[in-house]
This record gives structure tokens, C-alpha cells and sequence, in this order.
């Protein structure tokens, strides 16, 4: 709004707060409850910027949608591609894999081929009163809140049981939910060892959380994709692509196959994958889509 009166245009407010409640939090939340880690920020890409507020803003005649995604939309032959960032540290790219090619006819990345430092700039050039914003930090929409005191007022979140891979009680967590695989940190351990320990696995039905001193027993060489969303068309089977299993993680190299109606990654090397986290998949620096790891 403030930017809006610094520039003398027209600010409009629409509340979606209830389809955030709906198609967010409340999914969110039966997830967790479930013993898996979702993504908040693709789910608010899907139902809400690029769902909710995208198709009102189509129905008040609004020929496009701009956003402040770190992110770059190009044109093909025939096609659009959405493709990383300039500025590579901010590419927004994971998060927006779901986009097909009509969200793109209709969405402006206009700061994806410039680096912040340049964005920042420009603010200041303008006196935007936002020039000096620290950048946004915590949950989509809720803003600098833990997930531990987030997922609190929506499950009941019991101190339980760390195990080894045996099932010997080594220490204590704060509730099962709260934890994913290859974490390191926020559960205690009986004893002065100083060997770091990482969850390889969780049971929020028995509420424990399995744990051990070799971070590779947390990871996998095959991951089935669900809810799978290509940006253009379906990626060939069998050769090699560059894959991410969490937003800013390095790059790995996997590739498709297909068990029946299943899509299968099938990881270069043991990999790190948490169910519910997305799996997303580009050729260079293209994004391809992806899907939701089972």
C-alpha cells in the first residue's frame, strides 16, 4: 500500500484468507499429522497467487499478473519455459514448478533477470518506502513464526521417544510431526557423546523418532512421484536430469521411469528425499515440473 501511494497508483486489498485456511493451512496441518513434511509455499503458488487471486484478477479484466518471484518466463517455439533466475541464490523457480503454460501466458516474472542487488537498487532510485526490507523470512503468509509454535495451535505435540535403528531409546524429541528426514538438530540426547545424530525416519502414530550417527541411512536411490505437474510436456524416460529435493539444495542427478501408472526418480547416487516435500526437474537451467515425493 505504501508502495502504491509512492508511486501514485490506484491499491486495491482482496481477501483470500479463508481459501488460505482451506487450500493451505488445513492441508498443511493433515499432513504434518500424518508424519509428512509438505511444502506451504507450492501449495499458496497453486491455490492462491496463481489460483484465487489470479482468476479474479482475470474476472476484473486484468490482462496478466505480475509478481515479485525471483523467476524468468521465456518464449519457445510454440510453448513458454519457465526458466531459473539471474540471480541464482534467489531463483524462485522450485517453488513455481506447478505452472503450466496458461498460468505463464497470464503471469510477468518483471525481477527475475535482474539480481536483488540491482531490485534494491532501483527501489532506492524510485524512494520506495520498501527499499531496505529485510527479506521475508518464515511461513508464507504467517510470516516469522516457528513451525513448532505454528503447528501447535492445530496438533496436540507431545515430548516422545528417539530411537536407533534397533529401537534403544537414546533421548527425547518434541512431537514426531515436527521432524523430517536427514534433520540434525531439535531433539535431545541422553549422554555427553558429541556425535551428531540424523532422523532417518518418524511414526507419528507411535510418536517416536528414529535417528542414527550416519546421515546416508536417511537417504534413497528411488522415490515415487505423486500429484506430478509438467510445465510443458512429460520429460523423456530414462535420460538424465537435474533434480532438487528442497528448495536451495545443490542440484543431483536423476532419472524417470515408469512401474505401471507410477513415475519413478531413480537418483545417480543416494539422495536425501522427504516424503512430501516436491522433487522438481530441469534440463540446464529450464524447469521442467515435477511432483510430490511419496
Amino acid at each position: 500500500m505504501r508502495v502504491c501511494a509512492a508511486l501514485d497508483i490506484p491499491f486495491r486489498e482482496l481477501d483470500l484468507s479463508e481459501e488460505y485456511k482451506k487450500e493451505v493451512v488445513e492441508e498443511m496441518v493433515a499432513q504434518y499429522r500424518r508424519g509428512i513434511t509438505p511444502n506451504p509455499d507450492v501449495l499458496c503458488n497453486r491455490s492462491i497467487k496463481f489460483g484465487a487471486f489470479a482468476a479474479w484478477a482475470k474476472a476484473e479484466g486484468a490482462h496478466a499478473i505480475a509478481t515479485g518471484h525471483y523467476a524468468q518466463k521465456k518464449d519457445a517455439v510454440g510453448h513458454y519455459e519457465l526458466v531459473r533466475a539471474v540471480d541464482s541464490s534467489k531463483d524462485q523457480t522450485y517453488f513455481l514448478y506447478r505452472l503450466g503454460q496458461a498460468d505463464l501466458a497470464r503471469t510477468l516474472f518483471p525481477i527475475g533477470e535482474f539480481p536483488k542487488s540491482e531490485v534494491r537498487a532501483e527501489a532506492k532510485r524510485l524512494a520506495l518506502p520498501v527499499a531496505g526490507k529485510p527479506d521475508s523470512q518464515g511461513l508464507c503468509f504467517v510470516g516469522d513464526v516457528s513451525m513448532r509454535d505454528f503447528l501447535s495451535r492445530y496438533i496436540a505435540l507431545t515430548p516422545g521417544d528417539v530411537v536407533d535403528e534397533k529401537g534403544k531409546v537414546l533421548g527425547e524429541h518434541e512431537g514426531a510431526a515436527l521432524y523430517t528426514l536427514g534433520q540434525r538438530h531439535g531433539f535431545l540426547l541422553a549422554g555427553s557423546s558429541d556425535v551428531p545424530h540424523y532422523v532417518i525416519a518418524t511414526d507419528t502414530a507411535k510418536n517416536t523418532v528414529r535417528v542414527s550417527a550416519r546421515r546416508e541411512d536417511a537417504a534413497r536411490k528411488n522415490v515415487l512421484l505423486t500429484d506430478v505437474s509438467w510445465v510443458y510436456r512429460e520429460p523423456a524416460l530414462g535420460r538424465p536430469y537435474l533434480a532438487q529435493a528442497r528448495y536451495h539444495e545443490h542440484p543431483v542427478t536423476v532419472a524417470l521411469t515408469k512401474e505401471g501408472e507410477g513415475l519413478h526418480a531413480t537418483f545417480e547416487t543416494p539422495h536425501i528425499a522427504s516424503p512430501g516435500q516436491s522433487l522438481v526437474l530441469y534440463d540446464g537451467d529450464v524447469c521442467l515440473g515435477g511432483g510430490v515425493i511419496a
